[in-house]
């Protein structure tokens, strides 16, 4: 920890390049990358950026009554890639996360899965708000009964010290009859009570189409996934399926999903973040069906939700 804290004093606050820093520590380049993402993980260093954009204001502003949203945060993207993206997405998603989450008053947070979530919760530093409790919404066991890399709702209760609540299901049960098994379960009742009854949610947006998340982690296969598609699927929010124009698709897969219900037009908070071209058709269909009250988004993805519904 001490190398990767005198790492992050010499990048951001020295300006020094990773190889000054590599030299200036006796370490290889690579090695000098990796104390930089290690202290960024660990909420060493918090980027504030306090001048805004005015552009990025003014379609936030915009796409926050367009949607009837009560929060909306648009980073700048011109041409950067996808990582570029991400990495600003989860400043700003980190900061938003921070602002909404009180200090002293109790609250139970709903929490998602997926790389976005990760690389916020990686980007929030270590709050002192043990009082807090951290809900999963999603189950993170994949058909071969191995566990999602984007599980996340534990290192969000990290952050936070607080206690985490599991949700004890696969996202998807063998069967049927399964899936009464794992929801009758006294656990499973009690934390999707408290997760419906969240004071805040917080989740991600998922794609749907070849080599999605959920394709690539062994919860829907090929064959499904083709289903999906051909049916007009255009997103994905806690294995819920979304068509283009917002409403939520029934499919077979209904039988045998174990997550949290979702209601359109929630009452009290449900803040998405998302952002990159691969997942504007995905952005947009919940934006049309009102999953949401919140996003925090990219200025090219801004720009395409102001220009259609």
């Amino acid at each position: 920890m001490e190398q990767a804290a005198r790492a992050a004093w010499l990048y951001f606050v020295a300006g020094k390049t990773q190889q000054e820093i590599a030299h200036e520590l006796g370490l290889s380049r690579q090695v000098a990358q990796r104390l930089i993402s290690l202290a960024k993980e660990q909420g060493m260093v918090q980027v504030q950026i306090t001048h805004p954009i005015t552009e990025c204001l003014r379609l936030a502003n915009e796409i926050q009554q367009k949607y009837h949203l009560t929060h909306c945060f648009v980073v700048p993207s011109g041409q950067l890639d996808t990582e570029a993206t991400l990495d600003m997405i989860s400043v700003a998603g980190a900061e938003l996360m921070e602002q909404l989450i009180e200090p002293d008053k109790p609250q139970v947070i709903g929490i998602g899965s997926g790389r976005t979530l990760r690389s916020i919760i990686d980007a929030l530093p270590y709050l002192e708000t043990s009082q807090h409790q951290c809900v999963s919404l999603i189950g993170a066991i994949a058909r071969d009964s191995s566990a999602t890399r984007y599980d996340i709702p534990l290192r969000f209760a990290e952050k936070l010290q607080c206690r985490h609540y599991i949700l004890p299901a696969p996202l998807y049960a063998d069967s049927p009859e399964d899936k009464v098994m794992w929801c009758q379960h006294r656990v499973y009742k009690e934390v999707t009570e408290k997760a419906l009854n969240a004071d805040i949610t917080f989740i991600g947006i998922g794609e749907v189409g070849k080599g999605c998340p959920l394709n690539s982690e062994g919860f829907v296969t090929d064959e499904q996934l083709e289903i999906l598609l051909e049916k007009g699927v255009a997103a994905e929010l806690l294995g819920h399926f979304i068509q283009a124009n917002g409403e939520r698709l029934s499919t077979a897969l209904d039988d045998t999903h174990t997550s949290v219900p979702l209601f359109p037009s929630p009452n009290k908070p449900v803040i998405a973040f998302a952002g990159g071209a691969h997942k504007t058709k995905a952005i947009q269909a919940v934006m049309n069906g009102g999953w949401v009250t919140g996003l925090v988004t990219d200025e090219a993805t801004a720009h395409h939700l102001l220009a259609n519904k």
